[in-house]
């Protein structure tokens, strides 16, 4: 009944809104408003907020400072660590003001919750009393709930409008770190803050990375601040990576933590999982598994791996989720198809939308006849072998989407499912079989 009546019932419904809204008043005073007790830092938009929530959670801890983290793919309580198998990048209103109780009883003093345009737009954010804002960039996505680009731009607009009448909760200040590099971010600027900081690598922003170097391991660039300018050395690939860092440093400097510390705190930090992961192996080929599933996201990673010297062949490994906004398809597979030499079609999570659909949406925009360079291969298993047995030297596979979540949802019913360990499956099968 309950299925039933959802799909009949929009997700933008007046009545399903205040349904929410009402949950979100019950949460809040069942688990006693614990939120109110707690430094509350939200990442917000579309690319980015999961390794920049990652990389504050991460290095406050380093800092030896009590963190509670809940992000699209995992979940942190001070020196605990789980997965997120939900698939939701915000949880169940119950289900995270139950974290937050937790967390307050562990004596967290800082939450980092990453924060997606569903839970604003739905009401589920009543009540919970955040103190920084970090809004990483803005571009397409989620269209299937907001309709146009100035919906999603004005429900995250609107938590930034919110953000000075919460109570201060003793010396903390109400703080906005704001990504420059958009043309709607004049419309966060132009709100009212205790404290804000912006961040780009040109324009007016008020922190720039400056003389970047990318290493076989990692990143070096400047960091150009009015009253210092400090040299940051990590093992963060990637040119996307740098943005992240950057929000997490203005983050870091709005907690009073020192340039010369947080240089070595960046330092420390190995990796942060998930994004542009390189699974290792002794083929003379390059996999990397990727979240990307925004045009933005796509066209950045695609675009890093042009970049790789030597390489001959870019293989991407990609689907479009079924039951999600479909404005993007169109703009995704051409991106797909202009960036990578070999395409394969395959499966994502599948909930109600059948695949001939999502083969018709795409097929009009990948500029390759099927077998010229170009596979529908639906089970995700068999794509990713044949993306792996097919690899020349000096290839790069890119599997994209799914990233590192552990289900894949098939008819409704989800099941065990991770990209990295069915890579590594099919590289010690390749390995076993192997001629001496």
């Amino acid at each position: 009944m309950l299925k039933i009546l959802k799909k009949l019932i929009s997700l933008d419904n007046p009545a399903r809104l205040f349904y929410h809204y009402l949950r979100a008043i019950i949460a809040n005073v069942y688990y006693k408003f614990p939120s109110r007790e707690m430094h509350i830092i939200w990442i917000t938009w579309t690319n980015g907020k999961t390794t920049t929530t990652n990389i504050i959670a991460k290095w406050l801890k380093a800092s030896w400072k009590k963190v509670f983290m809940f992000s699209t793919i995992n979940i942190m309580i001070w020196d605990k660590e789980y997965e997120n198998n939900v698939k939701m990048t915000s949880p169940d209103v119950f289900e995270l003001q139950r974290l937050l109780s937790i967390a307050k009883k562990e004596w967290c003093e800082i939450a980092i919750i990453e924060t997606a345009s569903h839970w604003i737009k739905m009401n589920r954010i009543w009540w919970l009393e955040y103190d920084t804002l970090v809004l990483t960039n803005i571009t397409q996505d989620h269209l299937d709930l907001h309709r146009t680009m100035k919906d999603y731009v004005n429900t995250k607009l609107s938590i930034f409008k919110k953000l000075i009448t919460y109570k201060r909760k003793g010396l903390i200040k109400k703080t906005a770190v704001i990504n420059v590099d958009s043309e709607y971010s004049q419309l966060f600027l132009n709100e009212t803050y205790d404290s804000m900081y912006t961040y780009w690598d040109k324009g007016e922003a008020m922190l720039k990375a400056k003389n970047k170097k990318f290493g076989i391991d990692y990143n070096t660039f400047d960091i150009d601040i009015t009253w210092t300018k400090t040299k940051i050395t990590t093992k963060l690939r990637w040119d996307f990576n740098v943005y992240n860092i950057l929000a997490s440093i203005w983050v870091f400097m709005s907690l009073w933590i020192k340039p010369e510390k947080i240089q070595e705190i960046i330092k420390s930090i190995d990796w942060i999982p998930w994004r542009m992961e390189e699974v290792k192996s002794i083929e003379k080929f390059k996999i990397f598994i990727d979240y990307a599933h925004t045009p933005d996201a796509l066209e950045n990673i695609l675009t890093t791996l042009q970049d790789i010297e030597n390489k001959w062949r870019i293989i991407t490994v990609f689907w479009a989720t079924w039951d999600r906004d479909t404005t993007k398809r169109p703009i995704m597979w051409e991106i797909i198809s202009r960036l990578s030499d070999v395409v394969i079609l395959t499966e994502d999570d599948n909930y109600t939308e059948s695949i001939e659909k999502i083969i018709k949406d795409v097929l009009p925009w990948i500029e390759r006849k099927e077998w010229e360079d170009f596979w529908i291969i639906t089970d995700r298993k068999d794509a990713i072998r044949t993306a792996i047995v097919t690899a020349k030297e000096n290839d790069i596979i890119l599997i994209a989407w799914k990233w590192d979540e552990h289900v894949i949802v098939r008819n409704n019913w989800a099941e065990e499912w991770h990209d990295k360990t069915v890579v590594l499956e099919i590289l010690k099968e390749i390995d076993d079989n192997r001629i001496m």
